[in-house]
């Protein structure tokens, strides 16, 4: 007899053949399913062609389910997928999956792959260079009317755009953040190209994925890009994605690209609003009646007493009536007593006791991976990997790869169940978890100076970890210590901020700790509706209201933080208020509320005298009001506080400057510097000092040092053109000043500084519209309309002229050089028969 030969389908792996049949056994959600497959019948041209797919509903109703069918029914057409979820925290990273998926399927992404590795070993690099340090906030420059004096200050916050995922974390951080890593990036590599790999790194990457796309679309009906998880990826994403497909910034995305999201959220309007003719909304409801007795009768499921009890008990959502279907119940004894526990419900059917214990207490943690499995689970270590990886396949555990993570709507009940049968036993369990991450942070810490600690995501993984197991197990004595911590989780960015918030809100809930549930609604809602300033100004006005937080409750929180509240509700002791308040004015200074930031920073120092950082916080703001001796009152406290501070020296230096003491300025910034090499800002400032002085060689090789660091740096730029302006070298002043000026075109000092060069060259129609631009950034610069008062005589309109001169003398009376050359145009005007 003839040995049967093996069918082509035993080629595929037991993974797809699993997968295979689940897909064959998915019912509902018809309606959906019917308009995807459709559109891939529609050619993009066609009006009614859609090229974006967004998925939304509650926990629960099936979106992944849905989104991985939309996957197979794009690959049945011919389809080149990509499914990318929240496993994927950034942009680099989401491109990084799309590759290796894409090259499960035989096309290769080789360029995009060779870039991305090359993106990770430079973030490598500048990472490890990094001294997580306090920093000045990034600013930009001011518009008030002392634009010229204050523009030495632009050193401290010049950023590079930072493009797509801006939406995903606090916009003043990434300043932060892009300072510290240019400094950093600064000590290591010289390459513009590199650096702006490491600070903008959708900016490279992207046009190399749009060229990738555009040959995989040559060879392919359909490219299906589907990214799953929205409400945490689209934090990242969402940017980034709206400008591919709607803008040609990066390049062109081919039309034969269909993309499709799925996230709790409906799009933003306020973002996607514009192009709902080419964007298919697909709202998901739990199934309806019919749909979900479709699914039970699939798994034989038909005894009405049992249809309707399994109806009774999952409400409809997609999730629960498979969970429950899967186990095909005969009759309703067999689904549960209507009193029984959800618990019941999920692990009725599973006899092993070892299993079901396992599947228990791997709801403690909020996310598993094996090394938390059995830190969790009791059972000899020879059964455990047998014992995850049946854990890995229950229907209610998403599996993510390296990780797994239970759904919801399981996890929940299960957590309450343990609780209140055992509340020792919860304790103890949360207890022993949180003592496992702390031994873990700690082995982290070994690898980080202290002071660089919540600079390192893995470091603070570890501990929001350990913070939530130990809010599980004593929410009343350790919730001071979390909000503590909220307030260091702030200093590092608003979405850092949002995860320590979700994990206040989440213990919370999970352990019926009422406190701490309202403090991480109310402040993840401050954080999320009105940023870092107005959630630490929830944390200092009071506790957080029993109910929801009203939008006026939460912008009110901006204002006024300075009540007197005693005894504090949040638990903070001074010290940790003061931080607070430190941290806060750092936002409202790079919001540009200078006299509220002002506030803030004495607050702070009235709650803890010996808090350097709050000095300098102090000292930035008082500058950027022009009150110059009262930021270097402050700046002499901070130094003599923290001496090893090159920052604080610098900034010192920078402000003597300004106020032409050259030679204290010389003296804090050598300081600065020898404490600080990698400030790009101290050499700049030291820089501009020694040309005031006339030192033009040393001034051009410390100004070219800043640009070696920062090769960004447009105010270091425009320095070194006054350099080449004193040594009459009119050629390198131009080239300086127009890079200065293309890297940042809103920026009116810079705009005025070539109107000034190009009037004294003569070229006055060219002057005009740098003094237009400048005039137009900033309508109180009175050196602009002074200069430009000048230019316009020159060209013979003595009127407009005038009218100029006269606007700089009101804004600055006594402008000596305005009122000069005021008298010589009515001279000359006079001269020329004019009145």
């Amino acid at each position: 007899m003839a040995r049967a030969r093996p069918s082509r389908q035993s080629t595929q792996s037991m993974q797809d053949i699993i997968q295979g049949r689940r897909r064959r056994g998915f019912v509902g959600r018809q309606v959906e399913r019917a308009a995807f497959r459709e559109n891939l019948d529609v050619a993009p041209g066609d009006e009614r062609h859609r090229f974006l797919f967004h998925v939304h509903g509650n926990a629960g109703v099936g979106k992944t389910f849905l989104v991985r069918e939309l996957e197979q029914l794009a690959r049945e057409r011919g389809a080149l997928t990509a499914y990318v979820d929240e496993g994927a925290g950034s942009v680099p990273e989401a491109l990084a999956v799309i590759c290796e998926r894409f090259a499960r399927q035989g096309h290769r992404f080789k360029d995009l792959e060779r870039l991305l590795a090359t993106h990770r070993e430079r973030r490598h690099e500048a990472e490890t260079a990094v001294v997580a340090r306090d920093e000045v906030p990034a600013t930009s420059p001011s518009a008030a009317s002392l634009a010229a004096a204050r523009a030495g200050l632009v050193g401290l916050g010049l950023v590079p755009g930072v493009g797509a995922f801006a939406g995903a974390v606090d916009p003043a951080q990434l300043a932060q953040r892009a300072d510290r890593l240019r400094a950093g990036f600064g000590t290591r590599l010289r390459n513009q190209e590199d650096l702006q790999l490491v600070l903008s790194p959708e900016r490279v990457l992207t046009p190399v994925l749009l060229a990738e796309l555009a040959g995989a679309a040559a060879e392919v009906p359909w490219i299906v890009l589907l990214f799953d998880t929205y409400e945490r990826t689209g934090l990242f994403l969402d940017g980034w994605l709206h400008d591919a497909m709607t803008t040609d910034r990066y390049g062109v995305l081919p039309a034969n690209v269909v993309v499709v999201t799925a996230g709790q959220h409906p799009f933003d309007t306020l973002r996607w609003g514009g192009f709902a003719d080419w964007v298919r909304d697909v709202p998901l409801d739990p199934f309806t009646e019919t749909e979900a007795r479709g699914l039970l009768a699939d798994r034989g499921v038909v005894s009405a007493p049992v249809v309707a009890e399994v109806l009774r008990l999952t409400g409809g959502l997609p999730v629960l009536v498979s969970t429950l279907a899967e186990t095909r119940p005969a009759d309703p004894g067999d689904v549960g007593d209507p009193s029984a526990t959800a618990v019941e419900r999920f692990l009725k059917w599973e006899q092993d006791p070892v299993r079901r214990a396992a599947a228990l207490a791997c709801a403690f943690p909020r996310r598993l991976d094996a090394d938390v499995f059995r830190a969790a689970v009791d059972c000899p270590d020879e059964d455990a990997d047998a014992l995850f990886d049946w854990l890995r396949g229950r229907p209610f555990v998403s599996d993510r790869g390296d990780r797994i993570q239970y759904h919801e709507v399981v996890r929940a009940p299960m957590l309450r169940l343990q609780r209140h049968r055992s509340p020792r036993g919860w304790a103890e369990r949360h207890g022993r978890l949180a003592e496992t991450f702390a031994g873990w942070r700690a082995d982290a810490e070994e690898a980080c100076v202290a002071r660089e600690l919540w600079a390192d995501e893995r470091w603070r993984e570890l501990r929001l970890a350990e913070s939530y197991h130990r809010l599980c197990a004593q929410p009343g004595t350790v919730l001071p210590e979390v909000l503590r911590d909220f307030v260091d989780a702030c200093d590092q960015g608003e979405a850092v901020a949002l995860r320590w918030a979700g994990a206040l809100l989440d213990a919370g809930r999970d352990a019926g700790a009422q406190d701490a549930a309202r403090w991480g609604f109310e402040l993840g809602q401050g954080l999320a509706e009105h940023g870092t300033a107005a959630a630490l100004g929830l944390l200092l006005n009071g506790s957080p209201p029993d109910n929801r937080a009203s939008e006026h409750q939460v912008s009110s929180a901006t204002e006024d933080s300075d009540r007197d509240l005693s005894p504090d509700p949040a638990g903070l002791d001074e010290p940790a208020r003061a931080l607070a308040h430190t941290v806060r004015g750092g936002a409202l200074h790079r919001a540009g509320s200078y006299e509220a930031a002002l506030a803030q920073y004495e607050a702070a120092v009235g709650l803890d005298p010996g808090l350097a950082r709050a000095y300098r916080g102090r000292a930035t703001s008082r500058g950027e009001l022009g009150d110059y001796e009262g930021a270097i009152g402050d700046l002499d406290r901070a130094v003599a506080l923290a001496p090893d501070d090159g920052r604080a020296f610098s900034l010192r230096g920078e402000f003597q400057r300004i106020l032409r003491n050259h030679d204290a300025a010389i003296q804090d910034l050598d300081r600065g510097i020898a404490l600080d090499p990698a400030q790009a800002f101290a050499w700049a400032s030291r820089g501009a000092t020694r040309l005031s002085r006339g030192e033009l060689d040393a001034a051009l090789v410390d100004l070219d040092r800043a640009l070696e660091l920062d090769p960004g740096y447009g105010w270091a730029l425009a320095r070194r053109a006054r350099v080449w302006r004193t040594r009459g070298d009119q050629v390198r002043r131009f080239a300086d000043l127009d890079r200065a000026v293309a890297l940042q075109p809103d920026w009116a000092w810079g705009a005025c500084e070539r109107g000034d060069a190009l009037r004294s060259a003569g070229r006055h129609e060219e002057a005009l519209a740098d003094y237009d631009r400048a005039l137009a950034l900033d309508s109180g610069y009175a050196s602009a309309y002074a200069s430009r008062g000048v230019s316009r005589a020159a060209l013979g309109r003595h009127e407009e002229a005038l009218a100029d001169l006269d606007r700089a003398l009101e804004l600055r009376p006594g402008y000596a050089w305005a009122l000069e050359q005021r008298a010589a145009i009515r001279e000359r005007f006079a001269g020329d028969g004019g009145g």
